[in-house]
């Protein structure tokens, strides 16, 4: 019976407007309106009390983690406001008092609520028993936990190879979640293991690998706060990671100076009111950006390889600008690099970049006389074709100025999901790390896989060509986070068993194999309790750092369970009682999983004893300035070429983004405050002048095509609103344009998705 035929089921939800209003965009960040909306959301979600209990413990050393962002706690807390907005929007998304179960899917059949937005979907509230979709089937039904995990263990053993399995997981999985998760697809067989790291950070690994020997940042949080120049290039703060504010308030405070390089200007790095002090609240807020440098989408190695010349320029009349004693001693290819920078023309550079000549001359003065500067970035230098280019010419900049692996210094690549650099830490990877599968011979006591699995693109390749019969999601939102939508939609209906292990409804939910699998789990909120004892786990911030995590609210359902004890039991139904790991001990004990991650994973030491407070950070050869892995021992210059964008006359440059009401494929609510917009995300952000070449007017209606290898990709019904945003250059939200983009166009190298350069056409309506 083929699902994709019976099914009458929409991949992108509904495409009506709302009542769109349009503001001036506001300036500053958080202040009064900030914490207004947090607890506005929060107690509406979760009540008042019960909001301002569980606020009180997140972040904090023996609470829980944020199931938001990874940007990581001070050493010292604040005991009032250790949390940002969208943190605790989070938070009351998860424990909202709202609840789903048998009899709302008896009442709602997957047809009628794929017709509902994404935003709609999410409001309805927590999973909370198990559910099977049944070939030929609308309605969900209810399933109990043994016949869900006999369900999946005899789908898995109906396949002609390990490799018809694919295991995905999202960034919120603890530690030991995507440990035991990692080891089952292993165990299994295969290597199959995409992740959302995919999709973002990709190309931030392989190029801080190439270069540097590591595909994590250099930075600590503490070294943000005494930075001479901070450069955040390609990321969003006030929206995305709006606690770092507070650390670039305390670099300002400090002395330090703040560079913005973004197509468009950010409010957070225009004013940040920090409601952590009485001036945030009543006062101007502190001033961010020293300077913006509004480049073209995707120009920044035309940017960065412009001021590396004025650079060479100085030290050619000084000699002090580079740092040469560390250049020798600690990196490899410096002549080259300088040799290779005569061979571009500064003023074709210029005009690449759509940046001011007197604004690039000053951020030059800038670097020319400081040490102390740390680069930071996100998705707006990775998701591009040469996203892995883009970031190793930052890099450049940093080993000439000698601002590696000191204090005060390094790369700050600022993640997303939670957890979503633990869950590579400890084992999944879609690659083979040879060091670590004699690790888990030894102390696993299996023989892994030894060849390469798929990524998020060869998955999506794999389930469109029929080629992977079970599709496993550890949280997530796969089909509205992949590119491609229906694509990947139409892939997604070819398996035959599709399981999500979740805490909320989504689309891919609704979007489904023949067979498809609910699997509720508790929240990050919640306590985890077994035998009447609570249990903790672990997760890893954005710099490395490894923390405990112990929730405090009463878990949603008495009939959901923890996402370890879930796998475990998956790897007990499938491999019975004779396996070498105790699949059933480990559901039921975290320590033992602990005990096996510091026997297999690189770094990890004495976790059990060492993750207690504040935790202990990974080791991180950058900062030990140790490049031994590289060629000659050294940290590697590189050689970049300039990013490639042919635009026909009545093509554009659009970059997708997020609103202020969202994370990631979560949408909170439809404001997106700091652009203006209100009750809308089907509208399109267009330079005023490019709107009066085409006879566009606010709020006319487009739709947006692209086309590549002669496919035209269409997002439907899109309302113009004039925007302070470079010529030539667009930006609309996510999920609902990834429509637009190609599942294969993606990062040399990395295979990160071109989210950020996606050439496109507007069609008015």
């Amino acid at each position: 019976m083929n699902a994709k035929n019976e099914r009458n089921v929409s991949f992108r939800g509904s495409e009506e407007f709302l009542d769109i209003e349009i503001k001036e965009p506001i300036n500053h960040a958080a202040g009064y309106l900030g914490v207004r909306e947090a607890l506005k959301h929060t107690f509406k979600e979760m009540g008042v009390l019960r909001s301002m209990r569980t606020l009180l413990s997140m972040n904090q050393k023996d609470g829980f983690d944020c199931p938001s962002c990874a940007w990581p706690d001070p050493e010292h807390p604040s005991p009032v406001a250790e949390y940002c907005e969208n943190g605790a929007k989070a938070l009351g998304d998860e424990a909202t008092t709202e609840k789903i179960g048998a009899s709302f899917f008896q009442k709602n059949s997957v047809e009628e609520l794929s017709k509902l937005t994404d935003y709609e979907l999410n409001k309805f509230g927590r999973l909370v028993e198990p559910m099977v979709l049944k070939p030929g089937s609308v309605h969900y039904e209810p399933i109990s936990w043994q016949a869900a995990f006999n369900l999946i263990a005899s789908e898995l053993k109906k396949l002609n190879n390990p490799d018809e399995a694919i295991f995905y997981t999202s960034g919120r999985s603890s530690n030991e979640a995507a440990f035991i998760y990692g080891m089952f697809a292993r165990a299994l067989g295969t290597n199959n293991l995409p992740d959302c790291s995919n999709m973002c950070h990709e190309s931030s690994g392989v190029a801080l690998g190439e270069t540097l020997g590591i595909g994590k940042g250099s930075t600590t949080l503490e070294d943000l706060y005494e930075a001479e120049v901070i450069l955040i290039a390609g990321q969003n703060p006030g929206t995305n990671h709006p606690r770092m504010l507070s650390a670039l308030e305390k670099c300002k405070q400090n002395g330090g100076k703040v560079i913005s390089i973004n197509p468009l200007e950010e409010s957070g790095l225009v004013n940040f009111k920090n409601p952590q002090h009485v001036g945030g609240w009543i006062g101007g807020g502190e001033d961010m950006a020293d300077i913006h440098l509004p480049v073209n989408i995707n120009q920044d190695i035309p940017l960065v390889k412009l001021m590396l010349k004025k650079l060479v320029v100085l030290e050619e009349k000084s000699n002090d600008v580079f740092d040469h004693a560390f250049i020798e001693k600690y990196t490899d290819g410096y002549e080259s690099l300088i040799s290779d920078l005569k061979n571009y023309n500064s003023e074709e550079l210029l005009a690449q970049t759509g940046v001011s000549e007197e604004k690039i001359d000053e951020t030059v003065a800038l670097l020319a006389n400081k040490s102390k500067i740390i680069v930071c970035w996100a998705m707006g230098l990775t998701q591009h074709k040469n996203g892995v280019e883009n970031i190793r010419e930052f890099i450049n900049l940093l080993l000439l100025k000698g601002a590696i692996g000191k204090p005060n210094t390094g790369t700050c690549p600022v993640r997303g999901h939670s957890n979503v650099q633990g869950d590579r830490s400890v084992g999944i990877q879609h690659f083979v790390d040879k060091a670590m599968n004699e690790r888990i011979k030894e102390h696993l006591g299996f023989t892994p896989p030894d060849h390469e699995g798929v990524d998020v693109v060869g998955t999506l390749k794999a389930m469109y060509e029929g080629k992977a019969k079970v599709f496993l999601c550890l949280g997530g939102n796969f089909l509205m986070a992949a590119s491609d939508t229906e694509y990947t939609a139409k892939g997604i209906q070819n398996c035959d068993l599709t399981v999500q292990i979740s805490t909320k409804l989504n689309r891919t939910h609704l979007i489904t194999g023949k067979t498809a699998l609910i699997l509720p789990t508790i929240g990050r909120s919640e306590k985890d309790m077994k035998d009447g004892k609570p249990r903790h786990f672990t997760v890893e911030n954005s710099m490395g750092r490894v923390k405990r995590s112990k929730g405090i609210l009463k878990p949603a359902s008495d009939t959901i369970m923890s996402e370890p004890e879930i796998i475990a039991n998956m790897g007990h139904a499938y491999f019975g009682e004779g396996h070498s790991m105790n699949w059933k001990a480990l559901g039921a004990d975290y320590e033992l999983i602990r005990t096996q991650i510091d026997q297999v994973a690189k770094g990890f030491n004495k976790t059990e004893e060492r993750s207690v407070g504040a935790g202990y950070y990974l080791p991180n050869n950058v900062r030990e300035l140790d490049f031994s892995m590289l060629p000659n021992g050294k940290a590697q210059f590189t050689i970049n070429k300039l990013p490639e964008h042919k635009l026909a006359k009545d093509e554009y440059m659009l970059m997708t983004i997020r609103s202020h009401d969202q994370f990631n494929t979560t949408i909170y609510g439809l404001d997106d405050r700091y652009r203006g917009v209100y009750n809308a995300r089907r509208i399109i952000f267009m330079n005023i002048d490019d709107m009066k070449a085409v006879g566009l007017n606010k709020l006319d209606v487009v739709d947006i095509t692209s086309t590549y290898d002669e496919i035209i990709r269409t997002a439907h019904n899109f309302k113009v609103v004039p925007y302070n945003i470079p010529s030539g250059n667009l930006a609309s939200y996510f999920p609902e344009t990834n429509v637009l983009v190609p599942y294969n166009h993606f990062a040399d190298r990395s295979k990160t998705p071109i989210s950020k350069s996606v050439k496109v056409r507007l069609v008015k309506k």
